[in-house]
Parts: C-alpha cells; structure tokens; sequence
C-alpha cells in the first residue's frame, strides 16, 4: 500500500453504469446528476454497493447555457429534481449544482450569464427547499479565477494541471 488516501470526483455518469460506479473505493462525489433516473440508479446502487455509513455527495448538474450538446437539467427544473433527490434518495447527499457554461465566454462583456443563472438556481434551492447551504462548481481551466470571484467552490482546472485533451479527430456524419 502507498499510504495515499485518494477520493474519486466523478464528472459524466450515464445511468447503465452508475451501479457499477458505486462499488468504486473511495468513491466522493458526483457532479453530474442530471435527472431523477440517474438519481434514482445511483442512490440504489449506492445502498447496495456503497458506503453504507455515509451517504453519497452529488451535485445537480444545470444546463445553464441551454446548448443543446450539453448535459444537464433545465434550470426551471432544478427544485423538482433537488426535491426528488432530498425525499426519494436516502443514499444521496446533495451538496450543491455545478455547471459547464458556454466555452470561450467573453468577459469584457460582464459577468458569465451562465455563471449568474447558477446562483440563482442556487439560492431558489435554498429559499424553496429551505436549505441552509449548498456548493456551486463551476469554472475551468479557462475561466477558474472569474468563477470564484463570483462565488465558485469547486473549479475544474484539468487542462491547467495536465494540459489539453487531445481529441480524436471525428468523422463528420451528415
């Protein structure tokens, strides 16, 4: 054993795999529950895998830019699927809403709207639910210092510590 004590953070789940997902050791937290089906595989296997002393941390990913690409519930949908989580998923410990936001984001232009929809997903889930605190994760590589100027816990900084991804490039399909 090396003595390292690592936990996992988990960003894409799809929900054919969240029961094999939580067997993982160490397992933390994941950012990207999206709907009440991936809550629902995860808490489930959670309680039959997991951790059963703790619950598992879980983040309700927004899609706070509305591009179609991306991941994520609708902003007019985070309490429905807070409150499922809260009520239905005895395993699950929400923690807070993360987001991706646009790419390549124009500062000179203000605040990231998408950053700014967060925060008011964020503070609807306190008022409405009557939670007392709740984490944002959002920001990358590009944007990390701007996201935790405007209030950012978690930042994703992959690229800044490892560098780029390198993609394959696609065949375009039409």
């Amino acid at each position: 054993s090396s003595g390292i004590n690592a936990e996992w953070s988990l960003r894409r789940v799809q929900k054919k795999n969240c029961s094999k997902l939580t067997t993982c050791r160490n397992l933390a937290v994941v950012e990207t529950v999206d709907s009440e089906k991936v809550a629902r595989a995860l808490n489930n296997g959670w309680l039959r895998n997991g951790d059963t002393d703790d619950e598992l941390d879980v983040f309700i990913q927004v899609n706070t830019s509305r591009e179609e690409q991306k991941s994520g519930c609708m902003p007019e949908s985070v309490v429905s699927l807070a409150r499922f989580i809260l009520d239905e998923c005895s395993g699950l410990r929400l923690r807070g809403v993360m987001t991706i936001g646009q790419f390549g984001y124009d500062w000179s232009q203000g605040d990231n709207p998408d950053f700014m929809e967060l925060l008011r997903c964020r503070d609807v889930l306190l008022k409405d639910l009557e939670l007392e605190k709740l984490e944002i994760s959002m920001g990358m590589s590009e944007d990390y210092a701007e996201a935790i100027r405007m209030g950012s816990t978690n930042v994703r900084v992959g690229s800044k510590i490892f560098g780029a991804r390198d993609y394959p490039n696609k065949k375009l399909e039409f």
